[in-house]
């Protein structure tokens, strides 16, 4: 499927958030609503390589719709900083070369959490579960230009859809509160977010691999609120 501006992809994650919320609402099914906190940290052509490094904050909100007692649709969103220092680096390349940068980045992430335990929420002996969760995320971050030798914000904005990969933990801590720990990688299907690729065809400046995309890690901590009736599945036989 080919886009032919924005607001067509735009209007296509709309729908496709619009079908997910709204199918069989009429069944009432057990929803939770919270916010996230944690950190981040950048992988790609500046700074460290270190996958799990938080070196800024984000925070942002969740909500969920549990479609049985093994999987459940999400919503989240995010802001955070993402920046990155050669200096940093344990590649000496990078450290003589002395790159850095920081940036303000959005995310809205949608798709499917899936349960490695039954988590019933009506069950209060079931407390905890690993999960993993994937689906679409679009990013929304500063565009980077050179000064001399220094990258700098240039005021403009550039987005891109990823994929999110998650590993989590949650754990009731007490009846409708619900604490998880999660640790996930973006793949970003851009490689502009640390400048290396400028947006600008007439500045055709470039570093780094070109042939490798961004990411960035989030790192944090989901609390959430359950409500909604008893859900149609724990009345099953």
């Amino acid at each position: 499927m080919v886009f032919k501006t924005k607001s067509d992809a735009l209007r296509l994650v709309q729908f496709i958030l619009i079908i997910i919320f709204n199918y069989q609402l009429c069944n009432s099914q057990i929803y939770e609503i919270g916010g996230t906190i944690g950190g981040t940290n950048f992988i790609g052509d500046v700074g460290n390589t270190t996958f799990i490094n938080p070196n800024e904050s984000a925070f942002g909100g969740i909500i969920k719709w549990n479609r049985s007692p093994r999987h459940s649709y999400r919503l989240s969103f995010i802001s955070a900083t993402i920046s990155a220092n050669d200096l940093d680096s344990n590649d000496p390349r990078r450290n003589e070369r002395g790159y850095n940068f920081s940036s303000s980045l959005k995310e809205l992430s949608a798709g499917m959490e899936f349960n490695f335990f039954d988590y019933n929420l009506h069950e209060y002996d079931v407390i905890f579960t690993p999960y993993i969760y994937s689906g679409i995320v679009y990013s929304k971050y500063e565009n980077l230009l050179f000064n001399g030798n220094n990258l700098q914000n240039s005021g403009d904005y550039e987005w891109s859809f990823g994929i999110p990969m998650v590993l989590g933990i949650k754990y009731r801590i007490f009846e409708k509160i619900i604490l998880s720990f999660e640790i996930g990688a973006r793949y970003i299907f851009s490689d502009k977010i640390d400048g290396s690729l400028p947006y600008n065809e007439n500045f055709n400046y470039t570093f780094g691999n070109e042939n490798n995309n961004d990411w960035y890690m989030f790192s944090g901590f989901n609390l959430t609120y359950t409500f909604g009736r008893q859900p149609c599945y724990c009345n099953i036989k």
